[in-house]
């Protein structure tokens, strides 16, 4: 059994922290909800905790993320290890691993995909980092990934950056796959041939080359809204998708899947469709991201 600090206790820090449980780990947690976590402060937190402390990380992207690692720095002494496993965008890891270094604090990357599943199938993890450092955080690792081959599900990617990096890349395949099945359906929507479009999609669960747990996750929302018109087609970018172009730009190269698949999400902000709707309904299906119910007339 090891011993973590997790700050962060939202969808996918609370669903960590119960695995890990599960797992036998001691996980103390923190969040600003004091009816979710086990300490009411970051203090108390630092204080809970026996040296060498591990603390991860699982807070919004951007500023949040910097003012907890700032706090966490004051905290902590020479030793202890900070992981940040949320969002982040890589270019911050540096910044965050010089700070905590000066100190003598160690610092770890981690890319997390799992979303709101994660709790009972396992997270995929990619880190960013020193070989030592990913060593001492692997009982967590373990724990959280779904069984089977470590390779499979996780990946010492790098140093310093290369765990978010991984993710973001991770998550602009995404965008794209998401958009060929929201297109996929709403072609066979608008089509007068396909009569039972819900039964066509369930059956390319099995023997087909486009099976997938995205595919999965379609099925499981058209189950829940066989037309999806329960929904706005309105989608949210959170950034990734957007700092993947970025880097394509900046590397020359060619990603015009994943650009449409981001300016298709513009374009869901000024009219509805269905395409959209399906991508909504599969944000919400793997990560519980909010969605835009359509309002009833009465």
């Amino acid at each position: 059994m090891a011993q973590l600090g997790l700050v962060g206790l939202g969808k996918m820090g609370f669903n960590m922290r119960e695995r890990l449980r599960a797992a036998g780990h001691d996980v103390v947690g923190y969040d600003r909800n004091t009816e979710v976590g086990d300490v009411a402060s970051l203090q108390e937190l630092a204080s809970a905790l026996s040296a060498p402390r591990i603390v991860w990380v699982m807070v919004p992207a951007g500023e949040p993320t910097r003012q907890t690692i700032d706090e966490l720095a004051d905290l902590l002494d020479e030793g202890d290890l900070v992981i940040d496993g949320g969002n982040s965008r890589y270019t911050d890891d540096a910044h965050n691993a010089e700070l905590l270094g000066r100190q003598g604090i160690g610092y770890l990357d981690v890319g997390v995909s799992g979303g709101v599943w994660g709790k009972d199938n396992g997270y995929g993890l990619m880190v960013g980092g020193s070989e030592a450092d990913v060593e001492r955080a692997m009982p967590f690792f373990d724990a959280l990934r779904p069984e089977g081959p470590r390779e499979e599900s996780f990946a010492h990617a790098g140093g310093v950056g290369a765990g978010h990096y991984a993710k973001m890349v991770h998550n602009g395949i995404e965008y794209g796959l998401m958009q060929a099945y929201a297109e996929g359906f709403e072609l066979l929507d608008a089509s007068k041939v396909v009569q039972n479009v819900p039964a066509v999609v369930k059956a390319w669960q099995r023997g087909t080359v486009v099976r997938s747990w995205l595919l999965e996750l379609l099925v499981r929302a058209l189950d829940e809204d066989p037309e999806l018109d329960d929904l706005e087609g309105y989608v949210e970018d959170s950034g990734e998708g957007r700092w993947t172009l970025e880097e394509a730009v900046n590397n020359a190269v060619p990603a015009p899947v994943i650009s449409a698949a981001l300016f298709a999400r513009f374009s869901s902000r000024q009219e509805d469709s269905a395409a959209m709707r399906a991508v909504a309904a599969l944000r919400e299906q793997f990560g519980g991201h909010a969605v835009k119910t359509k309002k009833v007339s009465g």
